[in-house]
């Protein structure tokens, strides 16, 4: 496991200042979730965690070292999928091999039965694993989402980061993903660090929360703190109504999604 460490980071792009002076810790095996509207810098925080944008001041540390680009100890999960549809549900998993095994051997799937063995175990914590042959361009929003997310976990992460991943599903599909992601980190002991703007999403699953508005950091706490007056602050004048339709903000009961019985294994 690992723990991350974000010290006065600030990102600029010409005259706009995307995150300004933004720090906080996060503790190895912490699931948290940033909070905050579209523009509040939730993805610019994500993209400078996993190295695809360097930071314009400021420092990230990942365990004892400075993070100065991508890294194969962290995966990402992003909004749009990224996974391809003509491929089945278990050779976008057997892609996560990527890092470690070179393109030709990937696109072959000449990986050993380890790594074959390892995105079946990935889909099969994604409750996916009944559907390893079927091609993803067949499968819904959420499936495919899922796909992603077992793609990530074969990489062998450390830490998992995943940009609004349920921001294009329906609420059904957007807890089942959240339960999921939730899940396998749990399972695999990951730090994970996730951005929704949905409150009623966040609390059901997130641990801490780490609230941005304007690119600056105005609330970082645990569930009983996300209270009206912090979600104010963090959202300012946005009607937050839909936001908190699924959940009671003053409930303190963390709910969980029924996952499906595992399947046997299709492929090895």
């Amino acid at each position: 496991m690992t723990d991350i460490t974000v010290d006065g980071l600030v990102k600029t792009y010409g005259d706009v200042t995307a995150l300004d002076d933004v720090s906080f810790e996060i503790p190895e095996g912490e699931f948290v979730v940033v909070l905050g509207v579209s523009g509040s810098g939730k993805s610019t925080l994500l993209r400078c965690l996993n190295g695809l944008t360097p930071p314009t001041d400021g420092e990230i540390l990942v365990g004892d070292e400075t993070a100065t680009g991508p890294r194969r100890d962290m995966a990402m999960i992003f909004q749009q999928h990224n996974i391809i549809g003509q491929m089945s549900a278990y050779s976008n998993a057997l892609t996560g091999t990527l890092g470690r095994t070179r393109f030709l051997g990937s696109l072959l799937q000449l990986q050993d039965r380890e790594e074959k063995l390892m995105a079946l175990e990935a889909l099969e914590t994604v409750g996916l694993l009944d559907e390893a042959r079927q091609k993803a361009r067949r499968m819904s929003g959420g499936q495919q989402q899922r796909v992603g997310i077992a793609r990530a976990l074969v990489q062998q992460p450390d830490v998992l980061l995943a940009d609004e991943p349920v921001a294009s599903l329906d609420p059904g599909s957007a807890q089942q993903v959240m339960g999921y992601l939730r899940t396998a980190a749990e399972e695999r002991g990951l730090t994970a660090v996730t951005s929704l703007h949905q409150v009623n999403l966040a609390r059901k699953f997130g641990q801490r929360f780490v609230g941005l508005r304007d690119g600056r950091k105005v609330f970082d706490g645990y569930r009983d703190e996300l209270t009206m007056d912090t979600i104010d602050e963090i959202y300012g004048d946005i009607d937050t109504e839909g936001m908190l339709a699924e959940t009671d903000i003053d409930g303190d009961d963390e709910e969980t999604i029924d996952q499906p019985a595992a399947g046997g294994g299709p492929v090895a």
